[in-house]
């Protein structure tokens, strides 16, 4: 059936998959009617009969840009308990877009670009400002929709991961609502974006509230060492390294991941803060590298 909440309806895309295809994974279209729609991809534990009938307490992760994440999230999650006996049941929710030509929307500019209050738009991405949005969305529309799919299910914790410019997303709903979830995972975060705005404005989250008696978050910061650094490979020139050289300077993803950490480390709202370099890793690799991995931190409590 298709769920209407307010200006959202949520559609199903597809019948139950075969069991040996994608088991225990159901999609639908979510769409405000207007200019914003996502597509959503839920798995659960493969031991569950169905969504309806399960009566568990789990985890919560949900993964931004989907078509990109979604199945890494889903398989790392599956593929890990077989080797950790005690891993408790989880769903996984990734928020992806219907697109077909790329794993990467557009509309991704507008979701994930941090509110400048008081300032005019950056010229770059050059799109409104849909963080505040994109939050009100996920909180207000796609979690309620999560927990009506699951109606015996008591959920405990959830967490949120991002990458790239998903990971700013990440960092900015850590500044402006650290309630929003227990533990933030951001990986690869675009902090060059508008001149380190990001950076700038670490004193959102000294003036954030927290509901009485709720627990603070974790909050876990990846990146890869070549994402500023690069080694040259066997088949570039002179003239292509040095390009790419010059590029990832401008990112200086090293500099601005630990002038970040070393900024909220010991912020009084967070009951962790932790800053992983993976060595020889580049941007690409860390956003499933820090998926994994970022699984494990959650669990970790």
């Amino acid at each position: 059936m298709t769920l209407s909440n307010f200006t959202w309806s949520f559609t199903p895309l597809v019948q139950p998959f075969p069991p040996t295809v994608f088991p225990n994974v159901a999609l639908w279209n979510v769409s405000n009617g207007i200019d914003l729609e996502y597509q959503v991809k839920v798995s659960w534990p493969l031991t569950w009969q169905s969504a309806a009938a399960a009566n568990s307490t789990v985890q919560t992760m949900y993964v931004l840009d989907g078509n990109a994440l979604g199945m890494t999230a889903t398989e790392a999650w599956f593929r890990r308990l077989p080797v950790e006996s005690t891993q408790p049941d989880s769903i996984v929710v990734s928020i992806g877009y219907p697109v077909t030509d790329s794993v990467y929307s557009p509309q991704r500019s507008i979701d994930f670009q941090p509110v400048t209050p008081g300032e005019d738009p950056p010229a770059q991405p050059g799109v409104r400002q849909g963080a505040d949005d994109f939050i009100a969305f996920i909180d207000k529309t796609l979690r309620p929709f999560i927990r009506k799919e699951f109606p015996n299910v008591k959920f405990d914790r959830d967490a949120l991961h991002g990458h790239s410019w998903g990971g700013i997303f990440v960092i900015y709903a850590l500044l402006r609502r650290p309630d929003l979830f227990d533990t933030f995972l951001a990986a690869s975060p675009a902090l060059f974006w508008n001149d380190r705005y990001m950076l700038n404005h670490t004193h959102w989250l000294d003036e954030a509230t927290l509901p009485e008696n709720a627990t603070k978050p974790a909050f876990r910061l990846a990146y890869g060492s070549l994402e500023q650094y690069p080694v040259r490979r066997r088949t570039e020139t002179d003239e292509q390294y040095q390009f790419r050289l010059d590029l990832f300077a401008t990112f200086a993803m090293t500099d601005n991941c630990n002038a970040f950490y070393g900024l909220i480390k010991d912020n009084e709202k967070l009951r962790h803060a932790e800053l992983k370099e993976y060595v020889g890793s580049d941007h690409a690799s860390v956003g499933a590298v820090s998926l994994t991995d970022g699984i494990d931190y959650f669990l970790d409590w």
